[in-house]
């Protein structure tokens, strides 16, 4: 059965091309396009859509309202196009605020080096994101109405590849952690109770080992995920804390600007030779490579231009593998929601050196990817769902 695909653009020519892009993979189609946000609105209360892919700037509605109203009355995953601009990188992390899953660039050229690898990531994260749908609401039929639809178009056979409802809290993304909301009502009713020990609230058993470092790697899902394991963390927690996220260079000051604003701890995107701090979490730059150097207890952050044949910067991998020669097994290292196996051989080199490794479990994350291959090569000690990480980081690390 093909994933269904709304594709909202006020630009006649990018909602062509889109659609042809994905009427392209035979495991897309596009049933419809829509002019602006209230247009979108209206078709996916017909249509129910398994995917939308939304613009944010359009006339009488912009793709932020459209997303804020589509997730309060039809819950469904959204892919935003963005410009990677400053002010496109506000509206992005606007979007995604609103319920948004994920973002591309909307210069395809943005995206990868070549046209044939652009359109294959474009195919890939629309039907890894169709995958959250079933965790956000129950499957309705759609209103049975005539819509001018766009028909198949060239239905060859493309290779596909892989590119590499918590308590209410202003967050990033809300509908992408819905299914949580199971485990987040579970734990609640735990901690209700008049004695809440970590082992009531699901927490993890403290394995009484001595930390000196908190590494933290993620992409796809990953600036709701990092919001909700950040905001529990208390101001003055005693470790400094190292954040990599898969995001263009042009969002992670705004990024880390806003994760700054919401958090007790500070969150700054990372400078070269920056002294590590308790306390501070230091979020790699876009496009850079963030390594340490020195010794545990005073290790500076070098950023680097890294290599070019590496496919991600910044790559958990390089981070996590420059974590374990300075801090060696004083390091416990988490790795969320995203696409591909980015973290798993820097966990391995962490794990040899005696490190924790965690993993986001498969029901909360936005896509089971980097956590899964973590997990499925036996690095994990444990896997957690979203909403109880940030309170077990606590619970593990707190002297």
């Amino acid at each position: 059965m093909s994933i269904r695909v709304l594709v909202v653009d006020d630009s006649s020519f990018f909602r062509r091309r889109v659609s042809e892009i994905l009427n392209q993979d035979p495991m897309l189609t596009v049933v419809d396009t829509a002019v602006n946000g209230q247009d979108a609105i209206e078709k996916t209360r017909l249509l129910r859509p398994d995917v939308i892919t939304m613009d944010i700037e359009m006339p009488v509605m912009d793709g932020i309202s459209a997303v804020r109203a589509i997730m309060k009355a039809t819950p469904t995953p959204v892919l935003m196009f963005s410009s990677l601009t400053h002010d496109g990188a506000q509206a992005t992390l606007d979007a995604l605020d609103a319920g948004a899953v994920d973002f591309l660039p909307k210069k395809f050229e943005d995206i990868a080096r070549s046209r044939e690898e652009a359109i294959l990531q474009l195919q890939q994260r629309v039907k890894v994101i169709a995958r959250r749908r079933r965790f956000m609401a129950p499957s309705i039929p759609a209103v049975s109405t005539p819509t001018t639809s766009i028909p198949a178009a060239n239905r060859a056979t493309v290779r596909s590849g892989l590119s590499t409802s918590t308590p209410p809290r202003p967050r990033l993304g809300a509908m992408s952690v819905a299914a949580t909301s199971t485990a987040a009502s579970t734990i609640g009713a735990h901690t209700a109770a008049p004695i809440a020990t970590p082992e009531r609230r699901g927490l993890p058993r403290r394995s009484g080992k001595s930390y000196q470092l908190l590494a933290i790697g993620t992409s796809t899902g990953g600036p709701v995920a990092l919001q909700d394991v950040l905001t529990k963390l208390p101001a003055n927690f005693p470790h400094p804390i190292v954040l990599i996220q898969h995001m263009p260079g042009t969002f992670t000051p705004a990024f880390a600007a806003r994760l700054n604003s919401l958090c007790k701890i500070t969150v700054k995107e990372a400078q070269d030779g920056d002294q590590v701090r308790p306390g501070h979490a230091y979020l790699a730059p876009g496009g850079k490579q963030m390594l340490f150097e020195g010794r545990a207890g005073a290790t500076r952050l070098r950023i680097m231009d890294g290599n070019d044949k590496v496919n991600y910067k910044p790559c958990v991998d390089i981070t996590f593998a420059s974590a374990a020669k300075i801090y060696g097994g004083k390091v416990l290292a988490v790795v969320l929601t995203g696409m591909g196996a980015d973290g798993r051989e820097g966990a391995r080199l962490l794990k040899d050196q005696g490190a924790s490794i965690w993993a986001q479990d498969e029901e909360s994350c936005v896509v089971y990817g980097m956590p899964q291959a973590v997990a499925k090569a036996g690095i994990a000690s444990e896997s957690l769902p979203l909403s109880i990480i940030g309170d077990a980081i606590v619970n593990e690390m707190s002297s």
